[in-house]
């Protein structure tokens, strides 16, 4: 079904939709992961975006109920080059149009991606939209340019949590949130008790802190710090999510109270939202790192890690006070704040995503790190 994909600088490409008809809108990213596009569509971090792959053969492997990031589809379109109807793959359940269609999700192909991938490069993600009922550009154009920016809007209450839970055998197991049942979480006997903050918790960052040996309970990115306390937990997670960690003072707040109670590790959102606690600034860059191929090179140890990532804001190096802060990761493309962790608290955070190992195990060594702060 033909379809009319606009930015709001006025950029215009023709494409089609193969989930039917519908109309749909967001900021335009791309991601260069040659697989994986399972993890992309479920990812939380992907809240109120149009996603093209460069990889331009997508759908060829299917999909399955095992390779989700989350409980639903986060991306608000799905762009490719050619769609495969017909996957082949042992673990396959459903085709990738099918998955899509399920969950209303729009899915674009017959894209120039490597056209729209250099104009992204060049004039940074903007806001777009895709319609299969209005092929009008100027009308659509103007449409795009209407789309609330993603500046300065907090996503994470958006894939929050709004319940407590456990993360137990690879999968979440409801709790009582009451104080009392809080306090006896620590049921298995495990050695290290780990409270998550979910600003769009990714489900195998929860399967890598089991592996590492921690009782986990996921919490609402609200939550407050005197009920953290109440759970005396060994070590504080802090997750990914979606958009500008600015607007997220709620969580900015509580993680400053708790500087020092216990040992923190943050990822991407996480690493952003505890760099400002401790008083540092963020960005938005231009185009974002979205891929499984980011180069960062690890400061402490000489080595390169390559990592996948997922983030369009990232901290501002100068607004760290060196007598603070230890830069531990830079990312080699751009030189920008990859990690870091502080000279006084126990606390430590990475911008890339240690769990999705690209690598494939380059950066697994930061859950045992955690594990070490918490002994």
């Amino acid at each position: 079904m033909k379809a009319l994909l606009a930015l709001e600088d006025g950029r215009i490409f023709d494409c089609r939709s193969f989930t039917g008809s519908g109309e749909t809108w967001g900021e335009i990213v791309f991601n260069t992961s040659m697989t994986g596009y399972q993890e992309v569509l479920t990812d939380p971090s992907y809240r109120g975006q149009m996603v093209t792959m460069t990889y331009p053969l997508i759908g060829n492997y299917g999909v399955n109920p095992k390779d989700i990031e989350s409980d639903r589809i986060q991306v608000s379109a799905f762009l490719v080059r050619e769609y495969q109807h017909f996957p082949s793959n042992f673990r396959s359940t459903s085709t990738l149009a099918g998955y899509l269609k399920q969950q209303g999700i729009m899915g674009v192909e017959e894209l120039d991606t490597r056209a729209l991938t250099r104009h992204i490069r060049n004039a940074g993600a903007m806001r777009s939209f895709i319609s299969t009922e209005d092929l009008d550009p100027s009308s659509l154009v103007k449409r795009a340019g209407k789309i609330p920016s993603m500046k300065g809007q907090d996503l994470a209450k958006a894939v929050s949590t709004t319940m407590l839970y456990y993360w137990t055998d690879g999968k979440p197991v409801s709790c009582n949130d009451s104080i009392l049942d809080m306090t006896l979480w620590k049921r298995k006997g495990k050695k290290h008790s780990v409270v998550a903050f979910d600003f769009g918790i990714k489900y195998n960052i929860l399967r890598c802190l089991e592996l590492a040996g921690c009782e986990i309970i996921v919490v609402p990115g609200s939550t407050g710090s005197d009920t953290i306390k109440a759970m005396k937990p060994d070590g504080i997670f802090l997750s990914n999510g979606p958009g500008d960690p600015e607007p997220v003072t709620y969580a900015i707040e509580t993680i400053r109270e708790l500087l020092g109670y216990c040992p923190m590790f943050g990822i991407c959102l996480g690493h952003q939202i505890l760099g400002l606690a401790l008083g540092g600034k963020s960005f938005k860059l231009k185009f974002g790192h979205r891929g499984a191929n980011q180069p960062v090179k690890n400061l402490l140890t000489g080595r390169i890690e390559i990592t996948s990532q997922n983030h369009g804001f990232v901290l501002d190096t100068d607004s760290l006070d060196e007598n603070d802060f230890e830069i531990t990761h830079v990312n080699l493309n751009d030189n920008t704040l990859e990690g870091f962790r502080h000279r006084k608290y126990p606390v430590f955070a990475v911008q890339y995503h240690p769990e999705a190992s690209p690598g494939p195990h380059d950066a697994n060594y930061l859950f045992d790190e955690f594990k070490k702060l918490m002994k």
